[in-house]
């Protein structure tokens, strides 16, 4: 292991990011401005919640997942597991999915990376390569080409013109984390290149959750006219990371170093993914084209041996265009995917017989657009659409048990109408009313029931119509960003542990009619040059609707209030920040509403201080007071204490690293 470490280190010593510089600041990664500028400009033209997360935000912490980088975007619930594994939800968007992510559309410098059926794995996009990311909750999402409950998170990584120079950061701390990563960047406006590499281990702090990945980006841009700009991306990973499995309470609370090496469940993965983005520039009209492609390797031991080779590729089109008071977007996206999916009886984390061989086929497409009038300068009117459309086919080539093979399509238009309103420079007020609609991916639509691999052809589309209201803006020492939503499903799709102690998969079933409403709200206060005040509120109230089975019960998973707050004391040359997560009632366990886990708060602090020029130290403690309890659930039926369904918080650790820029 010592070996491995100092091999690690020397390597991120000399290879990974770098950003550009910014007048004024010593202390952490600074970027360049034009790509946050512009970003924020559409965050200010959208008629709802959106938020854009900068680098700096998130400097001090150690990154392990997004959830250390989202932490204070308002309404984005995250919730580590183990390791890098996180459930994410935006407004309850896959509450109850306990594996992968659905309901959010997940992207790189605007391009989904998203599988053709539009699950996603978030363990891809590699947050410390970022210079920002763009957060769109629910239908804000529509220039994303986004129709789902949840909306889009959009990384955007530097250029070589913009983050000039050679970046090195090494992380350390406990439980044996060992983190670097390097980059560097030249250019200018007519030709530049940024490349990075980052690399890590960690024993995890739980039994049989040890980690390791490698990733590598690479971007060259090229002015080929004084009209159009062309960026070339390519992105590679090999992530592995050992599964712990989930707990009874009793060990989650008392033990929760406990983990499960049964059957040496882990989940592996090897991807390459190339892509372009091309602008064209002519005036009051930009046109943007863009395509990519994705190669990628799942190796996953869990209740049998999942071992799938996918290959996904696609392209968009989008047209931006301002003629006065009037501005339109168009656009459109097409992913499709062949996935070569074979399963194994699982010898101990080994292949062993086939039992399983199939090929599947998926396309998901939509064509979007969005009409913006203002009548003064004050009110902007919004209305738009988007019609999205796909296909999931698997056509089985060998199965040691019944096994079905099946097509299905589907179809939908979700409409959108909004208005922003900016009495005073600075403040906004806003609202919209929109629709959403989420297909069923493979997970969904071929499911196992009573040992046989079934077709599940009644299985439908999730649909919601959302209506929202909110503010955001300056004022002085104070910033804020407030929305109030509510969300009427129909045909939510949700899932409960089958056999939990076995492992198997959650089947899925549309409910009948679910409410998701809430508050997503962030505060911030500069009360003096010397302090600054950080809030995070979050108010999830999700439940049924006269359900015959479960009546009005709350859903489970996620709690009704989530507090984050922090003080961040001092000056950019020194500064120390605690922090406070707090969940005054855990959420429910069950469907029934038989059991839940109970609150809890977590104390932790960052600090951060310039030793030399271009020389930083930092410091991320979690968890000081070595709080126990339950950070996040595995949906079943009806629950108890004795439910292997639950997961522990993050235990008491300290990491501390060093930033240099050349």
């Amino acid at each position: 292991m010592k070996s491995s470490l100092t091999a690690l280190a020397f390597a991120s010593l000399v290879s990974t990011p770098a950003f550009a510089d910014s007048a004024g600041d010593q202390t952490i990664i600074v970027t360049g401005r034009a790509s946050a500028d512009a970003a924020e400009e559409r965050v200010r033209a959208t008629p709802g919640g959106a938020d854009l997360v900068s680098y700096e935000d998130y400097a001090d912490k150690t990154v392990v997942s997004l959830r250390d980088t989202l932490a204070f975007s308002p309404g984005v619930y995250t919730q580590p597991r183990y390791g890098q594994e996180v459930r994410i939800s935006i407004r309850g968007s896959g509450l109850s999915r306990g594996f992968h992510m659905r309901g959010i559309t997940l992207l790189q410098d605007g391009v989904s990376i998203n599988l053709a059926d539009d699950n996603g794995d978030f363990q891809e996009l590699e947050p410390i390569f970022f210079d920002h990311l763009e957060v769109y909750r629910g239908a804000n999402a529509l220039r994303f080409g986004s129709g789902t409950l949840g909306g889009a998170i959009n990384g955007v990584t530097p250029t070589g013109a913009s983050a000039k120079g050679i970046y090195a950061r090494l992380d350390g701390g406990s439980f044996d984390l060992l983190r670097g990563l390097v980059s560097a960047g030249f250019g200018d406006e007519n030709a530049s290149a940024w490349g990075a590499i980052s690399a890590d281990t960690h024993d995890g702090d739980r039994e049989h959750a040890k980690r390791h990945s490698l990733r590598v980006h690479l971007n060259i841009q090229a002015k080929l006219s004084d009209a159009v700009t062309t960026r070339f991306y390519g992105s590679a990973n090999h992530i592995a990371q050992e599964l712990p499995g989930a707990l009874t309470e009793d060990v989650a609370l008392s033990r929760p170093r406990t983990g499960s090496s049964l059957g040496d469940q882990h989940r592996d993965v090897d991807s390459i993914r190339l892509q372009n983005r091309t602008r064209v520039d002519f005036g009051n009209t930009t046109l943007e084209l863009g395509a990519f492609v994705n190669s990628k390797d799942l190796f996953h031991p869990i209740f049998q041996v999942i071992d799938q080779k996918s290959e996904d590729y696609g392209g968009f089109g989008r047209l931006e265009h301002e003629a006065g008071p009037l501005s339109l977007t168009i656009g459109g996206e097409i992913r499709r995917g062949s996935t070569r999916a074979r399963q194994y009886l699982n010898v101990n984390g080994k292949r062993g017989a086939l039992t399983f061989d199939a090929d599947q086929d998926a396309r998901t497409a939509s064509i979007y657009g969005e009409v913006r009038l203002s009548p003064s300068s004050q009110l902007t009117l919004i209305a738009g659409g988007i019609y999205a459309d796909g296909f999931r086919k698997r056509q089985v080539n060998f199965s040691v048990n019944p096994t079905q093979d099946g097509r299905i399509h589907f179809d939908q238009f979700s409409p959108k109408f909004g208005l922003l309103f900016e009495p005073a420079p600075d403040i906004q007020f806003y609202g919209n009313y929109s629709r959403s609609a989420e297909f069923p991916g493979f997970g969904e639509v071929f499911q196992t029931v009573s040992g046989v691999s079934t077709f599940i052809g009644q299985i439908r589309p999730q649909t919601a119509w959302t209506a929202e209201v909110g503010t955001r803006g300056n004022l002085g020492r104070v910033s804020w960003d407030v929305s109030l939503y509510c969300a009427k499903l129909k045909g939510e799709l949700l899932q409960y542990n089958v056999n939990v102690n076995g492992g198997i998969p959650a089947t899925t079933f549309n409910a009948d009619r679910t409410l998701h409403q809430g508050v997503e709200a962030g505060l911030t206060v500069q009360a003096a040059d010397w302090l600054r005040l950080r809030q995070m509120w979050q108010y999830s109230d999700f439940r049924f609707r006269g359900d015959a089975d479960f009546g009005d019960n709350r859903l489970p998973v996620v709690p009704r209030h989530v507090l984050r707050s922090e003080a961040r004391i001092g000056s950019d040359r020194l500064h120390i920040a605690p922090s406070v997560e707090w969940v005054p009632q855990g959420p429910w366990a069950d469907y029934k509403n038989t059991y839940r886990a109970h609150g809890y708060a977590l104390l932790g602090v960052t600090a951060g201080a310039t030793v030399a020029e271009g020389f930083d130290v930092f410091l991320d403690a979690r968890n000081l007071t070595a709080t126990k309890a339950i950070g996040d659930v595995s949906a079943v039926l009806e629950a108890t204490s004795n439910s292997a369904i639950y997961y522990p918080v993050e235990r008491r650790a300290v990491y501390g690293g060093v930033r240099a820029r050349f």
